[in-house]
């Protein structure tokens, strides 16, 4: 690989691609491993590496506190990822990941360091709307609850009392990063932002995700996909062509 390496703590690549032209960092939903993006490398150009975040407290961070905060985590992602703006990137956030995504994007400007090219958002509603965030703050019924009607969890998950109890503390904690980060007024991006959103997504459909083009000055697109908040696996496929088709351009 040209550049800088890929850290083994925040940042993961599954690829080793030494042409890559440009980095594709991805954040995952609440809760989520940077194994959900194991296999893009596969789906993607050449010339474009994708690199998963692990954010602390799962996997094998598992003993590392989860953050609850938007400011801290940012603080730490730009330690990490800064060696790694060597050469152009993009950021693509998933749920609370698009958020993430959006305040690192909005840090490393404010920082003056290299901004994105592109910011990918996908299945979260536009900051804007100011809608509440379900979950974070509710006892442990109402945290499965809402995650039981998000879908997309594996059903083995519900009937192991163990294996919830081990993975409930990061979901909240990623959420809670989320439900008490205020949305302040901030100078819109200067990157373009493109938005997946889900046909049938009872949380963030299309509707709720127009309001991305208020964060950026430089152009937005929504695309719509078939599927919920979690897309099926051909939906996904289609969304990395488009990604893949915007970092070309």
């Amino acid at each position: 690989m040209t550049g800088a390496s890929v850290t083994s703590g925040w940042a993961r690549s599954y690829a080793n691609r030494p042409d890559a032209t440009v980095r594709l960092f991805c954040f995952p939903y609440a809760g989520g491993t940077a194994s959900l993006f194991r296999t893009w490398h596969t789906a993607l150009p050449e010339t474009i590496e994708p690199v998963a975040i692990q954010l602390p407290g799962r996997d094998d961070r598992f003993d590392e506190p989860p953050h609850e905060r938007m400011d801290p985590l940012v603080t730490d992602l730009v330690e990490a990822l800064t060696p790694l703006l060597d050469k152009p990137y993009a950021l693509y956030g998933f749920s609370m990941g698009a958020r993430v995504a959006l305040a690192l994007a909005h840090e490393v400007s404010y920082r003056g360091l290299p901004t994105p090219r592109r910011l990918f958002v996908a299945s979260s509603a536009a900051p804007a709307l100011r809608r509440p965030v379900r979950g974070w703050d509710e006892p442990e019924e109402g945290l499965v609850a809402y995650l039981r009607d998000l879908g997309g969890t594996p059903p083995e998950l519900f009937d192991n009392p163990d294996l919830l109890e081990l993975f409930l503390p990061s979901l909240r904690a990623d959420l809670t990063v989320v439900g008490t980060c205020p949305v302040v007024q901030t100078t819109p991006l200067d990157v373009p932002i493109r938005a997946f959103a889900g046909e049938a997504d009872a949380e963030a459909p299309p509707a709720r995700m127009r309001d991305w083009a208020k964060e950026t000055c430089a152009g937005f697109e929504l695309t719509t996909l078939d599927g919920g908040h979690f897309f099926p696996e051909e939906e996904t496929a289609r969304m990395m062509e488009i990604i893949g088709a915007d970092l070309r351009d």
